[in-house]
């Protein structure tokens, strides 16, 4: 398989692209991991090379490979003026600087089970589903040094991107389709109930589905499955975070008891969980629902199944003022100006998230889109996720 340098139609590009995406997927599909060693470093060349070093099939403690897409180190004041030139939270890891990240560039399919299983990122693919929290944390951690669940950080940043750049993927969010565009469709994965599409085949969308618009891009952010974040979880109303993006370190803590779990408050600062003034998400409803609101305390909290969903872009607070950061992890709207996308919110014990939205969810999902209603054990047909890595 060999191309030539050159120019090239975005057309030719996608399909070039794609021809080695599939010879991977094939490969791997036919004969499993890979562990020739010029077998792995061909196929990460043919890949950087046709996607212009945007994307790398990168390989894990047992050879399974993986399509990741780089984001290199990216400075606040690029995503938003007002920001100044710190380096975006994703890009902090134990107080140091990473200076690239590798996002899977579809959600994850998984292989193997207990402490064999993997998570891997190949195109083609029905997305893995029924996974819990936990779950998807051990799938992308044995995977070794490096590799993590996607933080909510991570996906703040290409939320962030999307905004500066004015441009938000569409994606499966109506049965194989995009409810926008109707024309636009995947290669149906999985039937939900008798004709009625459920998943799509991972990176089967157009070019539209990726968060930039390109061949090279982050696929299905809209749609598809949720996907489960790390470092972000709400216990009884109050958000709580893995400082930066410490989450990415395989070796932290994210369980129920963890000491890695901080708080915010309105300046900004990261503090204990339960100290006085911690930001929160609170109900408009007495009975926990309604829409929701940022907030200093919890006087709304749900009691049984009711909860509480806003767009994201229509968030409003009640006494207080959003700090920055919590723009920059995409848990509030700077202003009006982001695509669609809803959040939800159950304020009584532990939530862990999940982002992106489903597969039947038309205007509610989106990259915006977040989930705070389910425990940790919680899983489904729409449940997902996918792997990051940081050298």
């Amino acid at each position: 398989m060999r191309f030539i340098s050159g120019k090239y139609t975005s057309g030719e590009l996608l399909d070039n692209v794609r021809a080695v995406e599939d010879w991977i997927t094939n490969h791997f599909v036919e004969r499993g991991p890979v562990s020739d060693e010029v077998l792995k470093s061909d196929m990460s060349k043919r890949l950087l090379d046709i996607s212009f070093g945007r994307n790398d099939c990168i390989f894990d403690d047992q050879g399974n490979p993986s399509i990741m897409v780089r984001i290199p180190e990216t400075r606040l004041n690029v995503l938003d003026s007002s920001w100044g030139n710190a380096l975006h939270p994703a890009f902090i890891v134990n107080n140091s600087a990473v200076s690239e990240l590798w996002l899977g560039k579809y959600p994850a399919i998984t292989v193997g089970s207990g402490a064999s299983q993997r998570a891997v990122v190949l195109r083609r693919r029905d997305p893995r589903a029924y996974v819990t929290f936990d779950q998807a944390l051990t799938a992308c951690k044995q995977k070794g040094a490096g590799w993590h669940l996607m933080t909510n950080a991570e996906w703040a940043l290409i939320l962030n991107w999307c905004k500066a750049n004015g441009f938000w993927p569409r994606g499966n969010n109506s049965y194989g389709r995009d409810y926008s565009r109707t024309a636009e469709h995947g290669e149906v994965s999985y039937i939900y109930s008798g004709t009625t599409i459920g998943r799509v085949a991972t990176g089967t969308g157009p070019v539209g589905w990726s968060h930039d618009g390109s061949p090279f891009g982050i696929f299905d952010l809209n749609g598809n499955v949720w996907e489960w974040v790390g470092g972000l979880r709400l216990v009884d109303g109050e958000i709580q975070i893995l400082v930066n993006n410490n989450a990415a370190d395989n070796t932290k803590d994210q369980s129920a008891g963890s000491a890695e779990w901080k708080a915010i408050i309105a300046d900004g600062s990261i503090v204990e969980p339960g100290t006085p003034g911690t930001l929160k998400y609170d109900a408009t409803n007495v009975d926990g629902s309604g829409n929701i609101v940022l907030a200093t305390s919890v006087v709304n909290r749900t009691s049984g199944d009711p909860y509480a969903a806003t767009e994201f872009r229509n968030l409003t607070a009640r006494d207080v003022a959003a700090p920055a950061l919590l723009h920059q992890l995409g848990l509030f709207p700077k202003d009006a100006n982001y695509g669609t996308g809803t959040v939800y919110m159950r304020n009584l014990g532990e939530r862990l998230p999940r982002r992106g939205g489903r597969w039947l969810d038309t205007s509610n999902a989106g990259v915006p889109a977040l989930d705070l209603y389910n425990p940790r054990s919680a899983s489904g047909t729409h449940f997902g996720f996918r792997p990051a890595y940081y050298r």
